[in-house]
């Protein structure tokens, strides 16, 4: 044995020596993870092999939504205290974790028609047009929809929740009224309107942001905060897009498992924007 592959060895012994191996009395990390709980939710139905990774799929992406949830509530607040700048690092992170979901339709592709329909019926009514998580995103980004309520009505903590998302402002609603903090003109019944109305385009709005586009220097933050906001409106869209090319290619234009028209209803959702003025507003630039 040389010199070097001695050492090597050595190193090696030395480094194993600090392995700490006794978690009788210590938090491991699957303790920490809770990974018994984690590892143990992958009940297949059907007992067919692929109906694992349509799990793992979705639930992996519930796990993401989650973090988007924790992220995107976190910038409100910040963005409502008109303390703009540590919301950026949490906006762009949710940019970030879009990225992983959209991707993740690409995993979810590679089932087959004919796989699917092995466990399909399995399903039973469950849908991801069901996810709740989902939902209180589309809310958080302006997308208000009263009559979703009802699918959440036989968990009526959950419906709470919902219901309380519904009336409170929006991500964007916060953004308008950092506009308006910096005296920019915007119109009043945008800053104390019905926050469970969908939001509609405003022309005070526009104008507003349109006079920021046009003084970057004057107005960096604000700049910086709307193009956050287009990143995540633009991976939004990329993710109904290849949820919807996803869906077309496993199922054709059958309805959805939750009675949905399927692919008929996401061609109807892929080209919805949340944060409509800054992308007009592109045009007058």
């Amino acid at each position: 044995m040389s010199n070097s592959e001695k050492h090597e060895q050595s190193q090696s012994k030395a480094t194993e020596s600090t392995i700490h191996r006794d978690f009788s009395k210590e938090m491991s990390y699957g303790d920490y993870l809770q990974l018994d709980k984690v590892l143990s939710s992958q009940q297949r139905l059907s007992g067919h092999h692929d109906e694992m990774l349509f799990i793992i799929i979705h639930q992996a992406s519930e796990l993401w939504m989650k973090l988007i949830l924790h992220e995107l509530e976190a910038a409100r607040l910040l963005i409502q205290q008109n303390n703009l700048e540590p919301a950026f690092k949490m906006l762009a992170r949710v940019s970030r974790i879009q990225q992983q979901l959209i991707q993740s339709w690409d995993v979810l592709s590679t089932l087959t028609p004919a796989e699917y329909m092995e466990f399909r019926n399995s399903l039973g009514r469950s849908s991801g047009f069901q996810s709740f998580q989902n939902r209180l995103i589309e809310f958080m980004l302006g997308g208000k929809q009263t009559k979703v309520l009802t699918v959440y009505e036989h968990q009526p903590e959950l419906h709470q929740q919902l219901s309380q998302s519904l009336h409170e402002p929006s991500l964007y609603d916060a953004a308008i009224m950092a506009l308006s903090l910096r005296g920019l003109e915007v119109d009043k019944q945008y800053l104390k309107r019905d926050w469970s109305q969908e939001y509609k385009e405003n022309a005070s709005v526009k104008a507003a942001w349109l006079t920021v586009y046009q003084d970057v220097e004057r107005y960096w933050d604000l700049y910086e905060l709307a193009e956050k906001l287009v990143d995540i409106d633009s991976r939004q869209q990329q993710w109904r897009f290849n949820h919807m090319v996803t869906v077309e290619r496993i199922i054709g234009f059958k309805p959805g498992t939750g009675g949905s028209a399927g692919v008929e209803y996401l061609k109807h959702v892929v080209a919805q924007r949340y944060f409509p003025e800054l992308w007009s507003l592109r045009t007058d630039l």
